[in-house]
């Protein structure tokens, strides 16, 4: 019998409409973090597996949502079938969760699924009340300096994105929220949003002058980052978008979204789909370097064929809205 080891790969698509170590480490609460409405959802996630050979030593492995001070989650029942051994679930650094499957085999043409039933509570980020007390950090902590430094497809450090990034944070005003705003709209200004299936770095956004949702926020966060402002990326379903950190008078951090492409919002965010991720720079289990995202996967150790596989992220049912 044939004999494979392989590896499959979820993919991100972009999207503009906005609607709707093994323990979990919950990252901790932003008491200035200002929340408007909430909308609870369900959702299903989780994967299904079909072998058209003879396969053994299977392991899925899918981003999984976690808490955030914009989200709460709460898993609600898991269902499995038979020939799934277990499932568990593991932490990638502060920004990434996965639900982690193994199979042991499946006989040609027989399937396998597990589907975890998730309620989650996502709410509406209110801008602050008064911008102009937010500033740069001054120092920063071990656990913002991945934030400062360059990501995949994110070169904060490329002498194009630093000049950039030093011309329009020279033309701001005096508060570094206009620097940092300044900065969020000449982004917008200067990348035309343009859907395409390849993956652009910031520095490529930069000299096409068009990208999508992953183009635009990358070269914000690489600007942010070249001047010093730590920033991230956050990912949905289909979406992504940045958030940038600032600290006020007393030295009390908080980190602000955008919208790099679409709705013009920024230090604000209305958003209803489940946060999947916070961050760009993740190191994953079996891949060698870097991974700007933490995609689905599913990798088996012998195979007479590869075998078929959906991995499931989807609502259901109607959002429920809840006014604070």
């Amino acid at each position: 019998m044939p004999r494979a080891a392989f590896l499959l790969l979820g993919t991100l698509v972009c999207g503009l409409a906005v609607r709707s170590s093994e323990g979990q480490t919950s990252p901790a609460a932003q008491p200035t973090t200002r929340l408007a409405t909430e909308v609870t959802q369900t959702w299903h996630f989780g994967v299904r597996v079909q072998a058209t050979g003879a396969t053994s030593g299977i392991e899925a492995a899918l981003p999984f949502p976690t808490d955030w001070p914009e989200q709460k989650v709460n898993v609600v029942r898991i269902d499995r079938s038979d020939q799934v051994r277990e499932v568990r679930f593991r932490d990638l650094g502060e920004g990434v969760r996965q639900m982690v499957v193994s199979i042991p085999r499946l006989r040609p043409g027989e399937s396998a699924e597990v589907i975890a039933e998730v309620e989650i509570r996502r709410s509406l980020i209110e801008p602050p009340r008064d911008p102009q007390q937010w500033s740069i950090p001054t120092r920063v902590s071990s656990k913002l300096k991945p934030y400062l430094s360059p990501s995949p497809y994110i070169e904060s450090r490329h002498k194009a994105i630093r000049q950039a990034a030093k011309e329009v944070a020279r033309g701001a005003e005096a508060s570094d929220w206009e620097k940092v705003e300044a900065i969020y709209d000449w982004v917008r200004s200067q990348v035309r949003y343009e859907f395409d299936p390849k993956i652009r770095s910031s520095v490529e956004a930069l000299q096409r002058g068009k990208g999508d949702c992953e183009e635009l926020t990358s070269l914000f966060i690489a600007m942010c980052r070249a001047e010093r402002i730590p920033a991230r990326a956050v990912w949905v379903p289909g979406h992504c978008y940045p958030e940038f950190y600032l600290e006020d008078a007393d030295g009390n951090g908080r980190w602000f979204p955008c919208q790099a492409a679409g709705t013009r919002l920024f230090g604000e965010m209305i958003e209803w789909r489940p946060i999947l991720q916070k961050g760009d720079r993740f190191k994953v289990p079996g891949k060698k370097g870097w991974q700007r995202y933490v995609a689905p996967q599913l990798k088996a150790k012998r195979a007479a064929q590869p075998p078929k596989v959906e991995f499931v992220q989807e609502p259901i049912g109607d959002a429920v809205g809840v006014s604070r």
